[in-house]
């Protein structure tokens, strides 16, 4: 029998040591699925309930596993339905190819049935790479420049094939004139400065007294180097939320997550330091980092594209993180006091004991960060964890100690609702041996994450360790954009936006034969991990939480907690709890600290 293109396609992705494809069917792609069948489904096709869900799936299969994700979808609708995930991928530098289908050749340009202009809706999200593959020869170049293209730039690119050219015989590129051959492999490399460069940022840093850190994901492969250069700098580490599982947070000297998600640790990092050395992280929020002119900068990053944005800096080492960092740590001085060193691990500490008492305030029900707070000792030391977006990336990023080996992501710089499912999915399919843990609010679940609880049912025989533990924090309210209303607007919570219905979680999974625990009283929030943890399959753990917590900037001052509060005075139906859990969190700034032992 002959090999047709979508044989090819498929036999391709196997040789690029392509697994699994996340996609959903549709006409578009029926030549692929029929490949698919005569392949015995390799690489495996996993099926979510949306082709959006496909694509989060494949970002977070490529965060947590380093090798480019990829979802499949049919031509119009499905093609558009993939465009968010595709946009979290690009935001966040992450490889993944999206493989779409397209009407036929014969109908294109008749305004045929989902006929879609792909090239014009792919153009920005893909703008690295996206092609249309128009006949046989045409393939094996443009699927092996869209992958090299996503692990080069990390980034998404998108094929297209037509759907009677799925179903063409396929014939590779000849010898002659205008025709493109390919070849698969993709050897490693490292970007290193120049020398000159090195030596001028070195001479930066030994001139810093106050040194501060901040790493991103560009970090990760450089924990050990990180961890040096602390150390001889006697610097303080904050770190960019994509940034999170670079480091252990078990490190005296790491200040935790920087931003508004941020620790109060990490604002007084970078508004009392006199130098800022970033490392693969381009956080965007400049009024986080040091006033201009008062902290001189360098810059590592390997992308020449996003170094020099954020800050001032005077050198900006473009290059691999841990290759840079090799070659600087030799140039630093070591001989320098300890006092500042002291100050950053001090305001760890008191940091970490406000946390504490923070979460053990009383709430009606439950005090979200009391959920987060709990679980934190419980996690496994191989977790893997998906935050949403949402008041519950806060208590992630706030409350969730990292330790070696564990890893963690969320939607970063897209910051798009419903990823946190989904994340955990692709995660499962990566590291089929290890738990995965999704953070999720009550609106994101309701958004999307109750529909992939389905897929995670479908596939959750297929992990070596099943255990997928989704923790929903149910307080009936999109409670992120409701304290932004609140604290950016000065306007009070608008219920028809804001307020949404009651679900029953943890029923749903158990409807679905998942383990489903809800939660009502603080007393029984460890019970309630406990079991999600211990159980033998994916599990849903609902927690009826307060709406009425704040979640604090770190930067937050009294007079700022007054304006806030005299704001939602106009009538803000929770504006009474509201004041008061603001008022007892706040406090916890205030209050002596834990006596040094």
């Amino acid at each position: 029998m002959s090999t047709k293109v979508s044989d090819h396609v498929l036999q391709r992705l196997r040789e690029w040591g392509v697994e699994h494809v996340f996609g959903y069917p549709g006409d578009g792609i029926n030549g692929l699925l029929a490949a698919w069948g005569r392949a015995e489904n390799r690489p495996q096709f996993i099926q979510s309930r949306h082709e959006e869900m496909s694509a989060f799936q494949a970002v977070g299969y490529a965060k947590f596993s380093g090798r480019v994700g990829v979802c499949a979808a049919t031509s119009g609708p499905g093609a558009i339905h993939v465009l968010n995930g595709l946009y979290d991928a690009k935001l966040d530098h992450v490889p993944v190819l999206a493989i779409v289908g397209q009407t036929h050749r014969t109908a294109m340009g008749g305004s045929y049935q989902q006929e879609v202009d792909l090239h014009t809706l792919f153009k920005d999200v893909a703008s690295d790479f996206v092609e249309t593959v128009t006949v046989p020869e045409q393939l094996p170049n443009v699927l092996d420049r869209a992958i090299r293209t996503a692990y080069a730039r990390r980034c998404p690119t998108a094929v297209i094939i037509p759907g009677d050219v799925q179903e063409l015989d396929y014939a590779p590129p000849t010898h002659e004139f205008k025709m493109v051959p390919s070849s698969l492999d993709r050897s490693s490399w490292t970007a290193i400065p120049s020398q000159e460069s090195i030596e001028r940022a070195a001479e930066i840093l030994n001139t810093g007294d106050k040194v501060a850190i901040l790493v991103g994901q560009g970090a990760a492969g450089a924990r050990a180097e990180v961890e040096r250069m602390a150390e001889v700098l006697g610097a303080g580490v904050a770190k960019a939320l994509l940034g999170k599982d670079v480091l252990s947070d078990e490190l005296p000297y790491v200040t935790g997550a920087i931003g508004l998600l941020g620790t109060r640790a990490s604002y007084e990092l970078m508004r009392d330091c006199d130098t800022l050395l970033t490392i693969g992280s381009s956080f965007p929020y400049t009024q986080f980092l040091p006033d201009f002119g008062k902290a001189r900068g360098v810059q590592i990053d390997l992308d020449p594209h996003m170094v020099g944005m954020r800050y001032p800096y005077e050198v900006n080492l473009v290059g691999d993180a841990r290759a840079t960092l090799e070659r600087l740590i030799p140039m630093i001085d070591p001989e320098r006091g300890r006092e500042w060193y002291d100050t950053v691990c001090d305001n760890v500490m008191r940091w970490r004991d406000v946390m504490e008492r923070r979460a053990n305030l009383s709430a009606d029900p439950i005090n979200p960060e009391y959920v987060a707070h709990v679980l934190d000792p419980l996690l496994p030391a191989d977790a893997i964890i998906s935050s949403d977006s949402g008041s519950a990336a806060n208590w992630y990023a706030r409350h969730l100690t990292m330790r070696p080996g564990m890893r963690g992501s969320l939607s970063g710089t897209l910051a798009t609702m419903g990823c946190g499912v989904p994340y955990a999915i692709g995660a499962k399919f990566a590291h089929p041996d290890r738990p995965a843990i999704a953070l999720v609010g009550d609106g994101a679940m309701q958004m999307n994450g109750m529909a992939e609880l389905i897929t995670a049912a479908k596939y959750r025989d297929q992990w070596e360790d099943p255990r997928l533990v989704v923790g929903v924090w149910n307080n009936h309210d999109l409670n992120q954009v409701t304290w932004e209303m609140r604290a950016m607007e000065g306007a009070p919570s608008f219920l028809p936006s804001q307020e949404i219905p009651d679900v029953q979680y943890a029923a749903f999974a158990r409807s679905l034969g998942l383990t489903g625990i809800r939660v009502e009283k603080p007393e029984d929030v460890e019970a309630g991990w406990r079991a999600g943890l211990e159980a033998d399959g994916p599990a849903v753990i609902e927690f009826l939480t307060d709406p009425a917590v704040p979640p604090i900037p770190p930067h937050a001052t009294w007079e700022q907690l007054e304006a806030t509060a005299a704001s939602i005075l106009k009538g803000d139906a929770d504006r009474g709890s509201m004041i008061k859990q603001g008022f007892k969190a706040k406090m916890q700034e205030f209050l002596p600290g834990r006596e040094k032992k």
